[in-house]
């Protein structure tokens, strides 16, 4: 067990702030308290000498030593009583109080002197705004809720302490029973990541679930998820999926890489299982608390209902799985055992007369099959079908053969009895056929998060020095961005870009045109003006004798689009093959949660219409960014689509390895977008640069 351990195995909680008056949050934390725990329960106010029959001490330096303390006293007595409990010893608290951050800015001056004592007498505290934790090994409620817990194997953690309430009385319907149960509150010194961290060190909880509001640290969160994961599930309900973020964004990646893509991405990379709803959650936390992972991902379904077990195949093509493809020998072996009527492809219909010996015949000759990773049992109500006998049944095949097995057994009060056999065995049962599958869904999904490697970020020899000293111009400007007169960013971390300069007189630019090999391409150089094709604001193909009256036809262009707008003057570049090439798009939007989201897709004018990109939290290792690449629709152009020559993938793996160790170095960089990069057969070539700085961070 790791740090908080004895904030879930308390020998003595003392509730500060007790009280005997009714509908008091106080007297309901004792009340709870006194009803299951076995340790000594301790009121402490200094207005009682007794509260529900124990003695009540007037404060704690009276008080017994307190191992766990529930404080419920008023918000402006919190910060005092917890330095007195920090000075006696007690570095377990849970903060029920609200009148924090959450109701404005004396709230959040008391929540910042809370942290502080926290953090001098090195305090474990819950909350503040909390309902409070639960413990089933140690018999404690000390919360407010109107349920306690049953005992399971399931670690809950709910930033809601109203959710909590709703899913204990719903979980306590549906037999569903928890380890330990956690009210964040407002996650002042422990948060989620602590919560992970010490559920995965804990062998009694087999998966760890949450309701989250939002993550605190999610370069934190994600380092330790991943470390978790590896031996126990994590499955999450993450509310807010909105974009609203992303409308202030400036860069193209600050656009697509919204807040909710953050999350989605992040979450991913820990290797969370994410789910969408509560029914999700509870659907994916029963079979992974009680089930092996399925070794392949093909299903056997058998039914004694044709609509039903249609159902189900429907919503295995909707997963990540698919039905088994049975073998000669499995399908003999059927026929043999079969009524003639019956289906002995996948899905198997036993048909509608099918007895328990019957379901049991099939379900074993099905998970026989090397081809079966899993299977799920679907049927409808019968009077020659004892749903308790086919528990049993389902039970005993499932032990035999070592693989996952779900049930459906649909029906209302003659499915009651069976779940309670079923779940005694290990085995969730679910109403609805695609329920069934979603858990399934879920095992082989956590299976392949364990199988993954990650491997870690390449450091190449780059010049730091220089890139901050370019990005230190942005503190001479008006404003804080940059853009194609910083490509030399982009050279100091090893990135190609194509032989060319900036000019701020057109006799420059002639003369510099004339050492480029061929016709040049023109641009406007303004931190102003992001979109310069949309103004004319770029000329492709400009021969050397026109290359004057281009750079002053881009510069009244400029003028005349947005007469106040910074001219840096124009850029001439040494013009690439684009026909044999891809354009293509690396950026980065600073995530205030993940900290720095890196992007790839298709590029140009297309990024933002077709959207196909891929994203990842920074940093990442070459595994991950080859990934980037192949999780885009338009992949197939990189690598030689319909006759065309294959774009050099190694080189843009190596440039989205060396943006994420440009952005990781430097978190003063909030966005950037290298719009277009050229990917050719010969290599990559970075054609435009704009970058957001945070001039405070430099």
């Amino acid at each position: 067990m790791g740090r908080l351990s004895e904030l879930f195995a308390p020998e003595t909680v003392a509730v500060i702030g007790a009280t005997d008056r009714e509908g008091a949050v106080g007297r309901a934390i004792l009340e709870n308290l006194q009803d299951d725990f076995d340790g000594e329960v301790v009121p402490v106010n200094p207005s009682r000498d007794e509260v529900l029959g124990l003695e009540c001490y007037s404060d704690v330096t009276s008080a017994p030593p307190i191992d766990l303390a529930v404080v419920v006293v008023p918000p402006a007595v919190v910060i005092e009583t917890l330095r007195e409990l920090g000075e006696v010893g007690t570095e377990n608290v849970v903060v029920i109080t609200a009148g924090f951050s959450e109701t404005g800015g004396e709230g959040a001056e008391r929540e910042r002197q809370l942290r502080e004592v926290a953090d001098e007498y090195d305090l474990n505290v819950v909350g503040p705004n909390s309902l409070g934790i639960m413990s089933t090994p140690a018999d404690m409620n000390a919360t407010f809720g109107p349920e306690n817990a049953l005992d399971g194997s399931i670690s809950f953690m709910s930033q809601s302490g109203a959710f909590i309430t709703a899913v204990l009385d719903w979980a306590n319907e549906q037999g569903i029973g928890f380890q330990d149960v956690v009210s964040l509150g407002n996650k002042t010194v422990l948060d989620e990541t602590d919560f992970v961290r010490e559920w995965g060190e804990d062998p009694e909880t087999d998966v760890i679930i949450g309701y989250l509001e939002g993550i605190d640290d999610g370069h934190e969160f994600v380092k330790t998820a991943r470390e978790v994961t590896d031996d126990t599930p994590i499955v999450l309900v993450k509310s807010g999926r909105t974009d609203a973020g992303a409308q202030a964004a400036s860069s193209h990646t600050g656009a697509i890489a919204g807040s909710e893509r953050a999350y989605e991405t992040g979450l991913e990379q820990a290797g969370v299982i994410r789910a969408h709803s509560v029914q999700e959650l509870f659907d994916y936390a029963r079979a992974l608390s009680g089930l092996p992972q399925p070794d392949s991902d093909g299903v056997a379904v058998v039914t004694n209902a044709g609509g039903p077990g249609v159902l189900t195949t429907d919503a295995i093509g909707d997963s990540s799985l698919s039905m088994a493809d049975f073998t000669d020998e499995t399908i003999d072996e059927l026929i043999e055992s079969m009524p003639d009527e019956a289906n002995v492809y996948n899905p198997i219909d036993a048909i509608g007369d099918a007895d328990v010996d019957r379901f049991g015949e099939a379900l074993d000759v099905a998970l026989a099959d090397p081809n079966v990773g899993s299977a799920v049992v679907v049927s409808a109500p019968t009077a020659v079908l004892e749903y308790d006998d086919l528990a049993e049944t389902v039970i005993e095949k499932r032990e035999a053969h070592g693989k996952p097995v779900v049930t459906c057994l649909m029906g209302g009060e003659r499915a009651r009895a069976a779940e309670e056999v079923l779940r005694s065995g290990g085995i969730p049962n679910y109403f609805d056929p695609a329920r069934a599958v979603a858990g399934l869904d879920a095992l082989a999904r956590y299976r392949d998060v364990r199988e993954r490697t990650i491997d870690d970020p390449t450091q190449f020899d780059v010049d730091r020095e220089r890139a901050r000293e370019i990005l230190g111009r942005a503190n001479r400007r008006d404003s804080n961005r940059l853009g194609v007169e910083s490509m030399d960013l982009l050279e100091a971390y090893g990135i190609p870009t194509p032989e060319g300069e900036i000019v701020d007189d057109p006799d420059r630019a002639r003369e510099v045109a004339t050492g480029i090999d061929g016709d040049v391409v023109m641009k406007i150089v303004s931190p102003d003006i992001s979109h310069k094709s949309d103004i004319g604001g770029v000329k492709v193909g400009v021969a050397n004798e026109d290359v004057y009256d281009a750079y002053e036809d881009l510069v009244a262009r400029a003028r005349n689009y947005q007469p106040d707008a910074t001219i840096l003057g124009v850029q001439v570049q040494e013009m690439l093959d684009l026909d044999a090439s891809t354009e293509t798009i690396v950026g980065m939007n600073r995530d205030p949660q993940f900290g720095p989201l890196l992007l790839f897709g298709l590029g140009g004018i297309f990024v933002e219409i077709l959207e196909d990109t891929s994203v990842r939290v920074a940093p990442i290792g070459e595994d991950e960014a080859r990934a980037m690449i192949d999780e885009i629709k338009s992949a197939p152009l990189l690598r030689g689509a319909r006759g065309r020559e294959p774009a050099d993938v190694d080189a843009i793996v190596e440039t989205i390895q060396r943006l994420s160790q440009l952005v990781t170095d430097f978190p003063a960089i909030l966005e950037l977008d290298v719009n277009p990069l050229v990917a050719g057969p010969d290599g990559v070539a970075a054609i435009d640069l704009r970058l957001t700085v945070d001039t405070e961070e430099l």
